[in-house]
């Protein structure tokens, strides 16, 4: 949308206000559960591919070799980069609703179509596909759920949804652990069924979604003040009901917004380089770290197990079940804590330990002092505190730059953060692995330590203390001007109750 500046008036407004001192609701809870199915999503994926790549490898099946299963990881994670590049742009363009919407059918129609895969290159499109649709969604979904939850309770909803990206891989463990049984399905088949399951899960939600409503704050940051009122109404006369006809507490404070439509990229870059340099070192770090932290694990787990402890591959899921369990108690544990001790000093704490953790079972690992199961605890308590760190990354990105420009930053940094750390890390893996050496694959690990470490240090000094504030205290819109005697300013309605 283009707008003409000169020609168009400030507006007082109090819908920030007025969604940030919202309690909490069932109406959050429908926000919570229909938008948070994007990590489930992806957690499922990511579980599946791994938890079949020894499976893919056999003669009666696709007969990938080693590096075309790894690669495969790599495939994914690029399409996701592209995906969440050009969907992010759109979604600050188009709006929220619109955008993840339409990167939830991309992802199904994907999904559906990788299990009819006769051969590797059919396969790897189809992965590529459904990055590209996860990708679109984390730009999205992060930016919509920002700007519906009230700050004070911001950072651990965020966190504890990042977090179901575990409840993906404990569902994807126990469905492949069932459909990889040669006892129960041939083959050929339980792999192809399995992603036929995520694809039923996310037509399901596809369905739920309908009910969730356009940001208002994007629809105040396009001019559009009477369909976000209309909407903010709506929900506080359902929580009003909710609370059986108890008033709402008063919205405190109210800006001046004046309309400016889209942001050139150029803008974004400057804003990013020259107003905010220190969050964009900050977001960059925290976002390279946890992919490559995340995907070289994950992306191989299963024929780390099978290769270096003799692990059948219909085992592998059963491993991953106790794993994702730790990851998942992570951040409903301390994930609190971001929003009481603070942004900065979790977040340097869980990404630190993380490092000093994986250090250590790289040395044990190394030394052959660890088999599936030790190594597996190893990993349940180091990803204990990594999965609230990494989670941290995505609120990072998505809270400390103005609101136009949202969804593309947080699709700028989840790119160029997967691109540095994640996109490859499968695939230097699979090399790793290959060579059946534990001390070279250890090399490795330790690399994705001394990263995680590093970004942890980086939080120390540029973290941004942004618990418990608004969007806007935190990042001043580029729409927002002050009161002058210039701006012909109309107030919007405000709930009265």
């Amino acid at each position: 949308m283009s707008i003409n500046q000169n020609t168009v008036k400030a507006v007082k407004t109090d819908i920030p206000a007025r969604m940030d001192r919202l309690p909490w609701s069932r109406w959050h809870w429908l926000v919570v559960i229909s938008l948070g199915i994007t990590w489930i999503l992806d957690g499922l994926e990511v579980t599946i591919v791994g938890a079949i790549a020894s499976v893919l490898a056999r003669p009666d099946t696709l007969h990938l070799s080693d590096l075309e299963a790894s690669s495969a990881g790599s495939v994914y994670l690029i399409g996701a980069v592209l995906g969440a590049l050009v969907f992010g742009r759109m979604t600050d363009q188009q709006g929220r609703k619109k955008l993840f919407m339409i990167t939830l059918v991309i992802y199904l129609s994907a999904t559906i179509a990788t299990a009819f895969s006769p051969n590797f290159y059919w396969f790897a499109v189809c992965r590529f596909l459904t990055g590209a649709g996860i990708g679109g969604e984390y730009a999205a979904i992060n930016s919509a759920i920002d700007e519906l939850i009230p700050a004070r309770a911001r950072g651990w909803t965020d966190l504890a949804i990042n977090s179901t990206w575990w409840i993906g891989t404990v569902f994807g463990a126990l469905m492949t652990g069932i459909l990889l049984n040669p006892h129960l399905f041939p083959v050929d088949v339980g792999w192809r069924l399995a992603f036929g399951m995520g694809a039923i899960l996310g037509l399901g939600i596809l369905l739920v979604r309908r009910y969730v409503p356009e940001s208002p704050r994007w629809l105040m940051m396009h001019g559009r003040f009477d369909e976000a009122n209309k909407i903010v109404s709506g929900i506080e006369h359902e929580i009003i009901t909710e609370r059986h006809g108890k008033s709402l507490p008063p919205p405190e404070g109210s800006i001046y917004i004046r309309p400016r439509g889209s942001i050139s990229f150029g803008e974004i870059i400057k804003t990013m380089v020259k107003h905010y340099p220190k969050r964009s070192i900050l977001g960059l770090s925290l976002m390279a770290a946890q992919a490559f932290f995340y995907n070289a694990i994950f992306f191989t787990y299963a024929l780390v197990l099978t290769t270096f402890f003799h692990l059948p591959a219909e085992s592998v899921p059963f491993y991953q079940i106790p794993f994702a369990i730790g990851n998942i108690i992570g951040p409903f544990t301390i994930g609190r804590l971001f929003d009481t001790i603070g942004r900065r000093k979790m977040i340097s704490f869980t990404y630190i330990t993380s490092g000093v953790l994986l250090a250590i079972t790289s040395w044990l690992f190394a030394q052959g002092y660890l088999n599936a199961v030790t190594l597996t605890i190893c990993w349940s308590i180091i990803f204990f505190f990594a999965s609230t760190g990494s989670s941290s990354a995505y609120l990072t990105v998505s809270e400390i730059f103005p609101l136009e420009v949202r969804a593309l930053v947080i699709a700028l940094f989840y790119a160029i953060g997967t691109g540095i750390g994640g996109a490859f890390a499968p695939f230097i893996f699979g090399l790793l692995i290959q060579t059946r050496q534990p001390t070279i694959l250890a090399y490795g690990y330790l690399a994705g330590a001394i990263m995680m470490a590093l970004a942890g240090v980086v939080a120390i000094f540029f973290g941004v203390d942004a618990e418990r504030k608004s969007l806007e205290s935190i990042a001043r819109p580029f729409s927002q001007v002050e009161e002058d005697a210039d701006s012909a300013t109309t107030p919007t309605a405000t709930q009265a109750s």
